[in-house]
């Protein structure tokens, strides 16, 4: 069967939906420019700020062990594109063809950034997510930032573009997108993803894009039921070792910011087990620093995410229980618990590795160096005075 490139089959279905694009316009969602980090933290404390210390919020008394979504998936071996919605029956008809397991109808359509058109499918995160590599489907920012009406590029057409995660683009004759995040998505010229929603309000056609799933679904028979119009592209599967790969730079959009540099690098030691409570996590990994007090750590928690709560990713784009931006994990993430990685989403790993940033900053020397430390947590004299008011209110409740 001869193979029809995605653009070219694609060409006729989508001829006047870049004009549509202005329609939506007044009623889309468009950022401004990142206010940062700072302003989200404010966000964050609304309702629990003090002028005075006073007692701190209590620490949780459960374990710091992060829920985390399961996500088993199911990635497609065959691609089809229609010139019309498919009906939910046809959708039934495919995953019920030998060799199919499972099939799904997705909207489609494109855009146009500086001339440059980019092919999209526009999908509901909760549902879309088990249709991608494995590694993909376990970064949780790529699925925040579509569920905030935010861009998604397939790592190679951001590499080709130029596209810097966390920058703003101007949509040709529409509003401005937030490019979040990029990973490998692995489906033939899909160049992105963005929410149902948002596709919507675009213009996108809906349900003109099937998924297939299987041991070997056959191209002939699903071409059959779909109509002589329907395009089934093979999606070309991927090696272990380049799915790993994908997973470790899948990557999100944000400010880069940090201190002082560390002599080392990111795989730095900060072992503290998993404690059955963050009390517990704190104390131990105020050890990551000695002369830290636990309570510095406990309060950075509070304040960033709640101890666990509200984990981001924030509108800077930092991520996980202590919040931090991707590149300074980069280079401070440690493997706190011993599991053989540094995750960002996990407390064990994530509380150790603040603790290891802000030594790297002075904070071990306790007066000044302390609090220029917490500085460059996040910028902010205000956030110092936060941090440090809530870090005694702490010791004096706990210690």
């Amino acid at each position: 069967m001869r193979r029809v490139p995605w653009f070219a089959a694609l060409r006729v279905l989508l001829v006047g939906l870049t004009a549509l694009v202005a329609v939506g316009a007044a009623v889309l969602y468009a950022k401004g420019e990142d206010g940062g980090r700072e302003d989200s933290v404010r966000h964050r404390l609304a309702g629990t700020e003090r002028s005075t210390p006073g007692p701190g919020p209590a620490l949780p008394t459960g374990s710091p062990v992060l829920a985390e979504a399961e996500v088993r998936a199911t990635r497609p071996q065959l691609m089809a594109i229609t010139t019309s919605s498919v009906p939910d029956e046809t959708v039934r008809r495919i995953a019920g063809l030998k060799g199919v397991r499972t099939a799904a109808a997705v909207d489609g359509g494109t855009i146009r950034i500086a001339g440059n058109p980019l092919q999209l499918l526009a999908v509901d995160p909760a549902t879309f997510r088990s249709w991608t590599p494995q590694p993909v489907a376990e970064h949780p920012e790529v699925w925040s930032a579509l569920s905030r009406g935010e861009l998604v590029a397939d790592a190679e057409t951001a590499r080709r573009l130029g596209m810097n995660l966390g920058a703003q683009y101007q949509i040709d004759g529409g509003p401005r997108v937030r490019l979040a995040a990029s990973a490998a998505l692995g489906l033939p010229a899909v160049d992105g993803l963005i929410s149902a929603d948002l596709g919507r309000t675009f213009g996108f056609s809906q349900d003109v894009i099937v998924l297939i799933h299987g041991d070997s679904p056959d191209a002939r028979r699903v071409k059959r039921v779909l109509g002589a119009k329907a395009h089934v592209l093979a999606v070309q599967a991927e090696k272990k070792e380049k799915r790993e790969k994908a997973g470790k730079t899948a990557k999100t959009g944000g400010k880069t910011g940090g201190g002082t540099k560390p002599s080392g690098g990111g795989t730095g030691q900060g072992l503290v087990g998993r404690p059955a409570s963050y009390l517990e996590l704190y104390r131990r990994s105020a050890g990551v620093c000695p002369g830290l007090s636990w309570s510095v750590l406990a309060a950075i928690g509070q304040v960033e995410s709640g101890h666990g709560r509200n984990n981001g990713p924030s509108s800077a784009g930092a991520l996980g229980p202590m919040q931090f931006m991707p590149a300074t994990w980069k280079t401070y993430g440690v493997d706190g618990d011993g599991d053989g990685k540094a995750d960002i989403w996990s407390a064990y790993d994530a509380v150790p590795s603040a603790a290891k940033y802000l030594c790297a900053n002075g904070a071990a020397q306790g007066g000044e160096k302390l609090r220029k430390a917490v500085w460059f947590y996040n910028h902010s004299w205000d956030y110092v005075n936060r941090v440090l008011g809530l870090a005694e209110a702490y010791a004096r409740a706990y210690d």
